[in-house]
């Protein structure tokens, strides 16, 4: 009889290891499934009321939509090591979504949820920039081009973003857009035009006008655009960074004003 019992105590056992080894993010999806539980517990929470009248639940609401797509890279050396990072408590960053050089692509978290993934951030007079985006790593050390596998699956989950959370095109920006001076990602090698031309940000005209106004002033465009001018030759290099995907100087050249100029006119 105790034959028996160790035998099926050792066969338990065994299902237990081969469960974990076969997911090794067992442990990190069990904590956030208790994280979540806990954050809606504090949701059902009725509030504190400091005129001691009774709360009244409305009947109407919903979820806070997305409404921003930021663009990283990872600046790690695989898309394990990102995984890794974005599971350890104790490095306080993550991500929506991590998209592999081969096109694997792993969800991190719900898209209602908010990720820590912009860190110290302004796009126009936005400022809590994690509060209403979703963030999404490539797998790319910060120095070498992307992947067409990991392209065509950015671009699968940005149709899908776009159509379920009704995203503007204008909305889809990297990180370097909303970090001037702090953020050099996606690198000069991303493909910002092609999003473009399949409706994810914003792209300047193949013809760009030759005549531009005495009075156009290229720092108060990059503010409507949305860059942070806070620092003048940081939005200047994250605009060329984005746009012009040449050299990084923070002076812009004739070609990049008309550029400038072209893009200012869409986002008035």
């Amino acid at each position: 009889m105790r034959i028996k019992i160790g035998l099926i105590l050792l066969t338990l056992i065994s299902i237990i290891i081969a469960s974990c080894s076969s997911n090794p993010y067992g442990p990190t999806n069990k904590a956030y499934k208790k994280q979540t539980k806990e954050l809606s517990k504090t949701i059902r929470t009725n509030p504190v009321n400091p005129t001691g009248q009774d709360f009244v639940g409305t009947t109407n609401f919903g979820l806070r939509k997305p409404n921003y797509v930021i663009i990283h890279h990872t600046a790690q050396n695989s898309t394990q090591q990102t995984l890794k990072t974005f599971t350890l408590p104790r490095t306080q960053v993550s991500a929506h979504y991590v998209i592999g050089k081969d096109g694997a692509i792993y969800q991190m978290l719900n898209d209602y949820l908010r990720a820590w993934h912009g860190g110290a951030a302004k796009w126009g007079n936005l400022t809590d920039i994690n509060s209403a985006s979703i963030g999404i790593e490539l797998d790319n050390n910060g120095f070498e081009p992307f992947a067409q596998a990991q392209i065509n699956s950015l671009l699968k989950v940005l149709a899908n973003l776009k159509k379920t959370h009704a995203i503007p095109a204008a909305n889809f920006i990297g990180h370097s857009d909303i970090a001037p001076g702090r953020k050099v990602d996606p690198n000069i090698t991303f493909p910002w035009k092609t999003l473009a031309e399949n409706g994810y940000g914003l792209w300047q005209d193949e013809t760009l006008s030759d005549s531009i106004p005495e009075t156009f002033n290229h720092i108060e465009a990059l503010r409507i655009i949305g860059y942070d001018i806070k620092n003048p030759q940081n939005a200047l290099k994250s605009f060329q960074l984005h746009f012009s995907q040449k050299e990084i100087t923070g002076i812009l050249t004739e070609e990049e004003i008309k550029i400038l100029f072209n893009l200012y006119k869409k986002y008035l």
